[in-house]
């Protein structure tokens, strides 16, 4: 077994690979919606969950790890990638897929230098400048994978932010630089005026994690993800075919 900085020649490629075609990202603690981890991510996973982050700022750092060793293992049974927020010792630990840090966490070439080049990393980005200054260092080898862009509406996870709304989200889709999730107060209600602003990706908390039915909550968010994708492709087969 190898931790993420030492991972042989190929594994970042090949999750980069997934990171790719990935459309739905979960972020949840240790106790989503209350419950085990264990009751809710399986059916996430089966619903059309892509991509899974531990995200939980009130556990101790040990009993943090043991949680992450959990849903590490989840995830590599279920097929999604796994994701720790913050925290990229953790992540090394439990060979995680990656690490996500914010703005006023670890900077992004400082956390590239502890998990290497094969590992995942994530950035969050509020606004227009954040997200172009992700892009260009995206370029280099200390680089980011994906940003998230956010948060979009008003949301009880990130107290005292305001929401941004979907001219980020409009910034971040015309920039066409790097893979980006839109995140922050979306569930199905709201999820296509999001997919109209230009996303192709998003990621949720409570919309999943809060949910009765977890797995139903993922399908429709899934769903309207897909549905997006095939009608902008059939947009721009017209354009293809003509030249």
């Amino acid at each position: 077994m190898h931790a993420p900085g030492t991972l042989p020649g190929g594994a970042g490629e090949t999750r980069r690979r997934r990171l790719a075609v990935a459309r739905l990202y979960l972020i949840c603690t240790a106790t989503p919606g209350g419950r085990e981890l264990e009751r809710v991510l399986p059916d996430a996973i089966a619903g059309g969950v892509d991509i899974v982050q531990l995200r939980d700022k009130g556990l101790a750092q040990s009993d943090l790890t043991r949680v992450a060793e959990r849903a590490c293992r989840l995830c590599q049974e279920l097929g999604a990638l796994f994701i720790v927020n913050d925290h990229p010792q953790i992540a090394i630990k439990v060979q995680a897929d990656g690490v996500h840090v914010g703005q006023g966490d670890l900077p992004p070439a400082a956390v590239r230098e502890l998990i290497g080049g094969e590992a995942l990393l994530g950035l969050s980005t509020h606004t227009p400048q954040q997200v172009d200054a992700a892009a260009a260092a995206g370029e280099g080898p200390a680089g980011v994978d994906y940003i998230g862009v956010g948060p979009v509406f008003a949301t009880p996870t990130k107290p005292g932010r305001r929401p941004v709304g979907t001219d980020l989200v409009r910034h971040a889709a015309a920039s066409r630089q790097l893979p980006f999730f839109a995140i922050g107060g979306i569930e199905a209600e709201n999820v296509m005026s999001v997919l109209g602003a230009g996303a192709r990706r998003v990621a949720v908390v409570r919309a999943i994690a809060d949910a009765d039915d977890p797995m139903r909550a993922a399908r429709q968010l899934r769903e309207a993800l897909d549905h997006q994708l095939v009608e902008h492709s059939a947009r721009a087969e017209p354009s293809r075919t003509a030249a």
